[in-house]
């Protein structure tokens, strides 16, 4: 799939305005860029991070924070799209409330004051604005790749991307041919996608990786993506990466 910018447009609700501001701060970019007009163009990726963007904007926040989280090489969407639920269902409790009690005014009815305290849903939004930019958005892996990717191009990026799958398949094929994660050739394996991270987007410690490989079998969108590689391959390489990093 891929929209022109005015079409993408439409279909998201969001101005042709408001996409070219998003594009400049580096919040949304465009998939490709005709040469000979300057024409934006845009693709699934494009409108799946369009719809974090705006779960986030409906929860109020400003956009800087959404950047940060949004940007992070360990964002978690799972786990974001959990706590935007439980939000906005905050959100829809409190609007219920307001609906009932303006349907009891318009019958003459009183209702108390209390009805338009939003205080729940402030301080849990709040906290977890908190917590995220905390966990995603002000560590120094986040600016250190923030900093690298940002002069990366639509070039750049699927030179990055396929790079990374050249990797997974190598993982794979160790893996098909019998050996084990605590193999020479597994680990060797495990400190060249070390140094390809640290390469491409920020200096990966023993750490970081550690929670990088427990984060390839705990969400499932890691794993899928890893394992269309061969199944087993998202397994193999946690396993491989946990001896690697004792």
């Amino acid at each position: 799939m891929k929209m022109h910018i005015k079409e993408f447009a439409e279909l998201t609700g969001v101005s042709v305005r408001t996409l070219h501001y998003y594009d400049e701060i580096g919040l949304l970019k465009s998939s490709s860029v005709d040469e000979q007009n300057g024409y934006r163009f845009y693709d699934e990726r494009c409108l799946e991070r369009m719809q974090e963007i705006l779960f986030y904007r409906e929860l109020d926040f400003p956009l800087k924070d959404i950047q940060a989280i949004l940007s992070s090489p360990d964002y978690d969407k799972q786990n974001a799209l959990k706590e935007q639920k439980h939000l906005l269902t905050l959100k829809k409790e409190r609007l219920e409330r307001l609906i009932t009690a303006l349907e009891g005014a318009m019958k003459g009815e009183n209702f108390t004051m209390n009805i338009f305290d939003n205080s729940e849903f402030e301080t849990q939004r709040e906290q977890y604005a908190e917590e995220a930019k905390k966990k995603w958005g002000n560590t120094d892996a986040y600016k250190e790749s923030a900093e690298k990717t940002k002069g990366y191009s639509k070039e750049k990026w699927d030179a990055v991307n396929a790079g990374m799958s050249a990797l997974m398949a190598e993982f794979a094929d160790c893996r098909n041919n019998g050996f084990s994660p605590d193999s020479k050739e597994a680990q060797m394996l495990v400190k060249k996608w070390q140094d390809y991270i640290s390469a491409n987007f920020y200096t990966c410690t023993k750490e970081i990786l550690a929670g990088l490989g427990k984060m390839y079998t705990a969400d499932e969108r890691f794993m899928t993506n890893i394992d269309n590689h061969g199944e087993g391959t998202a397994e193999f390489m946690c396993e491989a990466i946990e001896l690697y990093c004792r």
